[in-house]
């Protein structure tokens, strides 16, 4: 079960702080990966160019070694080559076996020997005539069959200077020559064998346990080569070749293995080093690192995880929060808990945005059932109050029969008048009507005021087309201006009354005229008739004012419709209604 609540809490689809945790391990892992691969890619590659430099200058290093030694020995050629003793030696007639040559031999091994001993790398000393003199000291042996050997040849194509030849045999070594010449004649050859554990001594370079360093002359013989050599010679003397004349390093890959290739050649002898060396060896301590940065990014990995778990339960514990209290509210509870958020964030302000809106619906709940409450008790009393309409339409039904069997046809006339006044205001719940049948109301309440005064009262209705009787109208429009015009207009007069509506259409408009010849009213008096606190309390039918049918139909349609007055004191008042042009019986909304 809290395994289940664990994988929630932290599901991205879920919440948010699941989507907060998804995102900052995304992004803490790619950061890591990036940065432990560029730093593991940068460190194999300083490791692969330290190899380089240290492999190239451990060959440049031999090579110099060799090429110092080689120029020693050139040195003591030229000593042997200038030597008079050497030269008369080789000039002389003298013939084996005779004295003469028993000393001349002598005098040319006792010199021979003051060289060879001057370097122990040196093997042997050889001076050799093509008069088939030979002399020398060290080993192997020497005789005339030397004159006439491979050797001899190689030394002599090129004894112009310094001539090596890598000797192969019982002992290898390797053998410099220079020409003989008296008189620029060509007398004889002058050798010295170098012994095989003095090149080994210089190659013997090792950066790695199992790299391997080949050393080949121009005609691609070995020089020097390893003892357990695991690349065919053919492979090397083919890198040689494409290698020519460069100096540098590449990477190559040799029977499905990635080695580092580093070639240097001797301007002095045209050797070229070869340096072969195992990439996976090279990179041993570049794998040790590597495994290094995996475990330190894994751990920081879990620990960033595990921070980032904690932020993030701490940055959304107060939506939690809210989220629960919301709950709490969607379950009809609308008492929040006693556990308040108090940061000044945005979910502090979300907070109490809520706590206001609960507290506010709280509110209208409360107020809703008050109403209810009062509603119902409404209904009952409109329950209770059905029956008057009823009893009073039978009494005034039962006033008007005795008035007619009494010959009294005035209060037949005001009954009947009343009734339909009553049953049009309290029967019909329409809100629209007629204009007919508004101005039947209306002849309804003049029949009845018309005995209230002693001066006569006329109504007067003027209708431009009759068509514009079938429109529909405000309800109880017309009755609260000619109830206006007779209460304020004419009742003081003291002459005979008249009330003039007339009907016409003007820019689409439905224009209605209510005009009397009373008194008339002041600029003040009209616009007291438009102030809210100052409804006309004599409206004692309606209960609605002229400032009441004005703000009716201004509330349904807007500007320029609604009613307007006009007067003269002592002359007239004229109230004119402008309303729009509605077809009959017209649904329109509530006034709202």
């Amino acid at each position: 079960m809290k395994l289940f609540s664990i994988k929630k809490l932290i599901s991205p689809t879920v919440s948010i702080q699941g989507k907060i945790f998804v995102a900052f391990s995304l992004v803490t892992l790619i950061g890591i990966v990036a940065v432990t691969s560029i730093v593991y890619l940068y460190m194999r590659e300083t490791v692969k160019n330290n190899a380089i430099t240290s492999v190239t200058e451990s060959i440049r290093q031999a090579d110099e070694s060799l090429n110092l030694r080689l120029e020693e020995v050139s040195r003591l050629n030229t000593v042997v080559a200038t030597n008079k003793t050497v030269l008369d030696t080789l000039l002389s007639k003298t013939e084996e076996p005779s004295y003469e040559w028993f000393q001349e031999q002598k005098r040319i091994e006792e010199f021979l020997s003051a060289l060879i001993a001057y370097k122990s790398y040196i093997s042997r000393v050889a001076v050799i005539g093509l008069n088939q003199k030979v002399f020398f000291v060290g080993s192997p042996w020497l005789d005339k069959n030397v004159l006439f050997s491979p050797m001899m040849d190689a030394l002599l194509q090129n004894g112009s200077g310094h001539a090596y030849f890598h000797q192969t045999g019982f002992n290898n070594s390797i053998v410099t020559g220079r020409e003989l010449r008296y008189n620029r004649n060509l007398i004889g050859m002058v050798m010295f064998d170098l012994n095989d554990d003095f090149i080994k001594k210089i190659f013997d370079v090792k950066p790695t346990s199992d790299s391997m360093l080949y050393v080949v002359d121009r005609k691609n013989e070995f020089i020097y080569q390893p003892q357990n050599s695991a690349i065919d010679k053919e492979t090397i003397i083919q890198m040689n070749q494409k290698l020519a004349g460069t100096d540098g390093s590449v990477e190559r890959i040799i029977d499905q293995q990635s080695y580092l290739v580093v070639t240097r050649k001797s301007e002095y002898t045209g050797w070229s080093t070869v340096a072969i060396v195992p990439m996976k060896s090279l990179l041993t301590e570049t794998t040790h690192i590597r495994n290094v940065l995996a475990t330190v990014a894994i751990i920081v990995f879990v620990i960033i995880v595990i921070g980032t778990l904690q932020v993030s339960s701490r940055i959304t514990r107060n939506i939690r929060r809210l989220r629960s209290m919301m709950m709490h509210v969607i379950e009809g509870n609308l008492t929040l808990p006693t556990v308040e958020i108090h940061t000044k964030d945005e979910i502090g302000q979300l907070y109490h945005v809520f706590k206001s809106m609960v507290e506010e619906l709280k509110r209208l709940l409360e107020g809703i059932v008050t109403t209810e409450k009062e509603k119902r008790e409404a209904e009952l009393a409109v329950l209770q109050a059905q029956i008057r309409p009823h009893f009073l339409y039978n009494t005034l039904n039962t006033v008007k029969y005795l008035a007619k069997i009494n010959g009294v046809p005035n209060i037949v006339e005001v009954s009947e008048s009343l009734i339909e006044l009553m049953r049009g205001v309290l029967g019909n719940t329409n809100e629209f009507l007629t204009l007919q049948e508004e101005l039947q109301y209306v002849r309804s309440y003049v029949t009845i005021e018309k005995y209230k005064y002693v001066e006569p009262l006329q109504l007067n209705i003027d209708v431009d087309n009759e068509e514009l009787l079938q429109h529909s109208v405000l309800k109880l429009m017309l009755q609260p201006l000619v109830e206006n015009a007779i209460l304020h207009g004419l009742s003081a007069s003291g002459y005979e009354g008249v009330v003039l509506i007339r009907i016409y259409e003007e820019n689409k408009e439905l224009r209605i005229e209510v005009r009397d010849n009373g008194k008339g009213m002041s600029q003040e008096q009209i616009e007291a008739l438009f102030e809210r606190n100052k409804v006309q309390t004599n409206t004692r039918f309606s209960g609605m004012g002229v400032q009441n049918v004005h703000e009716r139909i201004v509330r349904l349609f807007g500007e320029p419709y609604g009613v307007f007055v006009y007067s003269e004191p002592d002359t007239h008042t004229t109230v004119q209604i402008r309303f729009p042009l509605l077809p009959v019986k017209n649904h329109l909304p509530q006034e709202g």
